[in-house]
């Protein structure tokens, strides 16, 4: 049997001393792509060449790129039919005198240096001295089995390096460990590095970057810092606003006519500045990521990209302040705003097209101490197109549940507050009625999913539009059953009330804290208590919480204090559901949101309760004596079956408490 000796494997792997042996033919990255050709050296009066240092104004040659990945090293490392010929060079400076790169004084000078300074890396000392980088990383790759190319800094952003792979690594990473992202090639990202023999880089590279593998070449610390400035050049005093203005208002053109046109984000004429380049990497990172909402904020520094992902802000770009004005003035563009308007709140809306799904964007601009603050509610209907019974009711509450959405007339009512799901569970209510023998109307500020089958009516205050006479036209409409928006004021809700009265079912929503404090509301909002029970079938509390990531949750004892309040709640004590956190979930545990439900079915005996104007607090334990369960309880439910942690329905239903 072969006997495999530890020194010769790590220099294989370009881990071993750069001056030791390196014996066996070289580092396999991946023998099925790997291939070689000569590097021929460099004529000394050419850029790159030895005693010149490389000219970045004076395009290089490069070297023929030999496609590599990272994955079998191990598997290929002893083939005794590949033995290495006696003649080839065995380390770094002996490879660097055979190509003219070195010469011996100048090896010897530094192995000196190596020697007072032990732990260098003779590469590094060689660079330092002097000697030709691209010679000198041209050996180095070539020892390890590795590509080696040269940035192009005359593209830049444009092609010489990737930019939105640069904003997920930073430029501050890149400037600590001096690589720098070139590329994607299909699912694989191409990372420039000055080292070779820093095994843990490529992981935190593929962790950050959360692609699937990274494929690594060398290059030169000159082209790192090179790329490095000129995406500091793009980012601060280079940048002509005036410039990226007018790039903008010339695109607008071709791109937006209409404010209900469809802007694709993959087309060439959205993407024709540098600026409209970056606000489509905005929308589209945010598509990506799954992001409810998009914050840009400015500051006196820097200019601030936030999403809200699973209702958890996260801060993801950080642009310079000096962008924010072409950004806002794009952003305003697209949603058909007055762009020289910079003291007064604006609202809009972008219809765009991303990676083939359809979004609704609802922009507000809102005035700020250092510029315009700017917030996209992203609407998917790829989001909305759900099912009740994925929503995260349990059983019984969805039969309640169904039963009071399919009654003949009465209020039906959903509350919580804004981005807890309210408009989801009533539209997937809506497509579960027949809209075949029914006749079904909404009115909505705004229309935010448009849903077949039923007539949708936009409310406009400014032309005295409200949700009032909108009611009061569709009443004359014939309708079994009506969506109110937001019942708001006293006229909404007098009219609601007498539809239905009248045999209308009427659905609606309220921004309450729990479902008895519903009633309590419509009653201060002016409608006479015998209404409100006469009329009133059932109030939905709900909120959204996050869910364990499916790929990491795991289980563990819990501390003595959770141990006892897990059996105060009937659940078991000696083991509970941790968020551990993984690459799937940004480390956070989490993943996607599900329901909380607290559902109000209103009987007769509540009827006449609820006709006496009873106070909050004892309305609302006469209802948990009727049966009713609590949010609380629905999320301690959830936790039991491993759905989500006491953490996270404790923070989620404080306010209800």
């Amino acid at each position: 049997m072969a006997k495999y000796n530890i020194d010769d494997i790590l220099n294989d792997l370009g881990m071993g001393d750069e001056g030791g042996s390196a014996k066996g033919k070289k580092h396999r990255i991946d023998q099925a792509e790997q291939t070689f050709s000569p590097l021929p050296s460099m004529p000394a009066n050419q850029p790159g060449g030895a005693g010149g240092a490389p000219d970045p104004a004076v395009p290089v040659a490069k070297a023929p790129v030999p496609a590599a990945t990272v994955g079998t090293a191990l598997s290929d490392l002893y083939r005794p039919e590949e033995q290495e010929q006696a003649t080839a060079p065995k380390d770094l400076g002996e490879l660097l005198l055979s190509r003219g790169v070195l010469t011996p004084d100048r090896l010897q000078v530094a192995q000196g240096v190596i020697k007072q300074s032990p732990g260098r890396r003779l590469a590094d000392v060689l660079v330092e001295q002097g000697v030709d980088e691209v010679g000198v990383q041209q050996a180095v790759a070539d020892l390890a089995g590795l590509p080696f190319e040269r940035i192009d800094l005359e593209k830049g952003l444009e092609g010489g390096f990737d930019g939105k792979l640069l904003q997920r690594l930073t430029p501050e990473f890149c400037k600590q460990k001096m690589v720098m992202p070139l590329r994607m090639e299909g699912q694989r990202a191409v990372v420039g590095a000055t080292r070779a023999d820093d095994v843990f880089l490529l992981d935190e590279i593929r962790l950050k970057l959360g692609v699937p593998s990274v494929k690594l070449v060398l290059v030169t610390g000159f082209d790192v810092r090179g790329a490095l400035e000129v995406v500091g050049e793009k980012t601060e005093e280079g940048v002509d606003v005036g410039q990226l203005l007018a790039e903008v208002e010339e695109g607008d053109v071709q791109v937006e006519k209409k404010q209900n046109e469809e802007v694709d984000l993959s087309s060439d004429q959205a993407s024709s500045s540098p600026v409209i380049k970056y606000v489509n990497h905005i929308i589209q990172m945010a598509t990506k990521e799954g992001a409810s909402d998009i914050h840009i904020e400015t500051s006196d520094k820097k200019l601030k990209v936030r999403y809200r992902i699973d209702g958890e802000l996260y801060e993801m770009l950080t642009p310079r302040a000096s962008m924010a004005p072409a950004i806002g003035s794009r952003l305003k563009i697209m949603a058909n705003l007055d762009i020289s308007e910079r003291r007064l709140p604006q609202d809009g809306r972008i219809r765009c097209v991303v990676a083939g799904r359809k979004l609704d964007l609802r922009m507000s601009t809102l005035p700020s101490t250092y510029g315009e603050k700017v917030v996209m509610r992203i609407l998917d209907t790829k989001s909305i197109n759900v099912e009740l019974e994925q929503l995260g009711f349990d059983d019984n509450t969805l039969a309640i549940w169904k039963n009071q959405i399919n009654a003949p007339h009465g209020i039906v009512l959903v509350t919580g507050p804004t981005g807890s799901g309210k408009t989801t569970t009533l539209y997937a209510s809506l497509r579960t009625l027949d809209k075949n023998t029914m006749n079904i109307s909404t009115v909505e500020d705004p229309v935010e999913y448009h849903l077949d089958g039923i007539t949708q009516t936009q409310t406009h205050e400014k032309i005295g539009m409200t949700f009032a006479m909108a009611l009061r036209a569709l009443l004359r409409q014939d309708p079994d059953v009506i969506l109110v928006g937001e019942i708001r004021d006293h006229e909404t809700a007098h009219i609601a009330v007498q539809a239905a009265l009248t045999g209308h079912l009427v659905l609606s929503t309220l921004h309450t804290n729990d479902a008895p404090s519903s009633v309590t509301r419509l009653v201060n909002i002016g409608l006479e208590p015998f209404l409100v029970g006469a009329a009133l079938n059932a109030v939905l509390a709900q909120r959204l919480i996050r869910r364990l990531c499916a790929n990491c949750k795991a289980q563990e004892q819990p501390r003595p204090e959770m141990a006892e309040f897990l059996e105060m709640q009937g659940l078991p004590s000696d083991q509970i559901w941790v968020a551990k956190g993984c690459d799937r979930c940004r480390k956070t545990g989490y993943a996607g949101r599900v329901g909380l439900y607290e559902l109000l079915a209103v009987d007769d005996q509540l009827r006449d309760v609820i006709a006496r104007n009873p106070n909050v607090s004892e309305f609302r334990r006469l209802c948990i004596e009727r049966g009713m369960e609590t949010l609380r309880a629905d999320g301690i439910k959830k936790v039991g079956k491993g759905q989500t942690t006491v953490e996270e329905v404790l923070r989620v239903t404080e306010s209800s408490h």
